[in-house]
């Protein structure tokens, strides 16, 4: 089973960034935190990599349902976003929530996030 879900897209990488934060917003999801892994990498390692920028989105009324659900859930909170450049172009990828839930009480919420 793969556990993400990905869509390769015709737009830069900047302009994929821009594009994915609306859309996310769109649907109800802030983005709290974000890690630019390439940035991470030269600084810490001195290689260097790709863009690939990390999103962490969050939907406050969606998260609280599954925080009520089940109190371990945060572990998998926030939904992280990838959008990074691959040798094809720019690609964006999510988790898919079904594949890693295992709790049946959460499978409408993750219904809901992967919608």
């Amino acid at each position: 089973m793969t556990y993400y879900t990905a869509t390769a897209v015709g737009t830069s990488f900047e302009e994929t960034v821009t594009r994915t934060r609306d859309l996310l917003a769109a649907e109800g999801f802030g983005v709290i935190t974000e890690i630019d892994v390439r940035e991470t990498m030269k600084t810490k390692l001195g290689i260097d990599l790709r863009n690939y920028l990390i999103l962490g989105a969050c939907n406050p009324p969606l998260a609280h349902r599954a925080l009520e659900t089940e109190d371990k859930i945060g572990v998998l909170l926030t939904c992280n976003v990838i959008v990074q450049e691959t040798d094809a172009g720019v690609e964006v990828a999510a988790m898919d929530p079904i594949a890693a839930i295992g709790n049946e009480a959460l499978e409408g919420v993750a219904a809901e996030v992967k919608s």
